[in-house]
């Protein structure tokens, strides 16, 4: 496994479309992508095999005409056929008088100088296909005889192999790493009532992914018969903990999209305003960025060729600053934080998060529970959403337990709904734990579209919100 063949084979062609396009215009680059993999879902009945959902290859040529950008994506580029591309580019790209009005203009990018491959190899074995099947059948088929409720398992694999490279006037970028997703689902019945509890793994290794599969069989096939018994909770505000995973989604939903910049320039996000101001517990510090954390949206640079960064959007409870892509950092002044992503080389480029998580705090879960009186333990998430323009939020818990007097009263209750206004809900924050979790086995739409791959997680958090 190594950087695409492809991809270095069509280098050439693409420097010499740029200095083609160079004479008639002062900034041009080309992002150049191929990314393959595979995936395999298992269950009791049946078995598919496909090609990764990730998977694309071909070639975005973006340029700058005076006062706004445009963009062109094709498949491949050959040397022999550089000149009629060129025309094409321009030919299908060329504005009527109307519509160049309504582009948004915008100045010209600088680029630092930089020449650089970078990669990330995969650690331990590579598995064949058949041994992919083989483990996804004996992990479904352990589930199946753990408990006589349990009535299918499910086990699903996605890998994905990522060769990317930037070519600009001043730079020369190349990527590769490779990333796992392993995902698990118990399914069981108690005559009428059906419930369900997932669980998934995810790692740069293979290997490591299926290791760390077969120690969490148990617990997620337990946990799915728990929830059985579970109801619905009482609404009301209560003292919450929040697990890893509802902390993650937390801050997705509560500072990830809504500090997502191209918002701030289209004044769809309130954060814009409150840069430099405290919308947060004092313990609450919030991080996103590539290099932030080696998870699934861990790469060496940005779909616009920007190195990653590890940005600190909250620091103390104070908001920094929000995480951009180029065109919006250049019309707030600002630079680029390295998130500008695509779904893929045919769709448009947009500040997305990567791994965005709430950082450790100096508390242990023991005493975190310890400290409530009455209220929630809540874990794993099912959904979420928000309102950037208003700071509204909700997230989904697949379940949560209840805790009296410092002790959990053995009560489980599912789903589990939290929802509210993003400054109370991190205001509310007083403790938050030394243990520390980052997980990506998800996408992440804009709105109802442009999937991009994203992680989050962070420590355990009390927090006191409203519950339905």
């Amino acid at each position: 496994m190594s950087y695409s063949k492809f991809l270095e084979s069509r280098k050439q062609a693409c420097l010499k479309l740029i200095e083609l396009m160079s004479k008639d215009f002062p900034y041009v680059s080309i992002l150049g992508t191929h990314v393959s993999g595979r995936q395999v879902r298992v269950d009791d009945k049946t078995t598919v095999i496909a090609g990764s959902q990730d998977e694309e290859c071909g070639f975005v040529v973006k340029f700058y005409n005076q006062n706004h950008y445009s963009e062109y994506s094709c498949d491949n580029l050959e040397e022999t056929s550089l000149l009629e591309l060129v025309e094409k580019i321009k030919a299908s790209t060329k504005l009527s008088a109307e519509t160049t009005k309504n582009c948004v203009e915008a100045g010209l990018l600088q680029e630092e100088k930089i020449k650089k491959s970078f990669s990330r190899n995969p650690e331990g074995k590579s598995l064949s296909l058949q041994e992919v099947v083989e483990k996804l059948k004996s992990a479904k088929d352990e589930i199946m005889k753990t408990n006589p409720l349990v009535i299918n398992g499910i086990t699903a694999y996605n890998s994905m192999t990522v060769s990317k490279c930037f070519y600009s006037t001043n730079k020369e970028l190349e990527q590769y790493y490779t990333w796992t997703d392993v995902n698990v689902v118990a399914v069981v019945r108690q005559e009428n009532n059906v419930k369900y509890y997932y669980d998934s793994i995810s790692d740069a290794s293979e290997e490591k992914c299926f290791d760390k599969l077969t120690s969490k069989l148990p617990e997620i096939v337990n946990t799915a018969i728990l929830l059985l018994d579970s109801k619905p909770c009482t609404p009301g505000i209560y003292d919450v903990i929040t697990d890893p995973s509802i902390t993650g989604l937390i801050a997705h939903e509560a500072f990830g999209h809504g500090v997502e910049m191209d918002m701030f320039v289209k004044n769809r996000a309130l954060a814009k305003d409150y840069i430099g101001k405290e919308i947060a517990s004092p313990l609450v510090k919030m991080h996103d960025g590539a290099k932030s954390a080696i998870n699934v949206a861990s790469y060496f640079f940005d779909d616009e060729g920007v190195l990653a960064q590890d940005t600190v959007i909250i620091k103390d409870g104070i908001l920094q600053t929000g995480i951009s892509d180029c065109l919006s950092a250049l019309q707030l002044d600002t630079k680029s934080t390295g998130n500008g992503r695509r779904e893929s080389y045919k769709r448009k480029a947009y500040s997305r998060m990567t791994n965005t998580f709430f950082g450790p705090g100096t508390s242990t879960l023991e005493e975190m529970i310890k400290s409530i009186d009455h209220g929630y333990y809540i874990s794993t998430t099912s959904n979420g959403m928000e309102d950037p323009k208003n700071w509204g939020i909700q997230c989904v818990a697949l379940y949560g337990k209840e805790i009296k007097d410092g002790r959990f009263t053995g009560a489980i209750f599912s789903p589990v709904v939290m929802s509210g206004n993003v400054p109370d809900l991190l205001k509310s924050i007083s403790m938050v734990s030394k243990d520390f979790v980052i997980s990506g086995g998800g996408f992440c739409g804009k709105g109802y579209k442009e999937w991009v791959r994203v992680s989050d997680g962070g420590p355990y958090l009390k927090a006191r919100v409203k519950l339905g």
